[in-house]
């Protein structure tokens, strides 16, 4: 998985076989952001999930607890 750094964020854009695969990852990714108490922007589009890992109460800008959520949803 590349995390893309760009407008104080760190992106990520996948794509699954279906729209079934691409929300169970989403589901694995939302246990980790509770995990980690920080939530990201999710999009799914049928088979595509894109992520955006920012941290609000830091101006929107990226933090530690982004790379560190970043990494866990790297090794799902």
């Amino acid at each position: 998985m590349n995390w893309e750094n760009r407008e104080e964020a760190l992106y990520a854009e996948l794509s699954f076989a279906d729209f079934i695969t691409a929300w169970a990852f989403v589901t694995k990714v939302a246990l980790l952001a509770e995990k980690h108490a920080h939530h990201p922007e999710i999009t799914i589009t049928y088979n595509k999930v894109k992520l955006k890992l920012t941290t609000h109460d830091a101006g929107n800008t990226i933090t530690e607890k982004d790379r560190k959520l970043a990494a866990a949803i790297a090794n799902l």
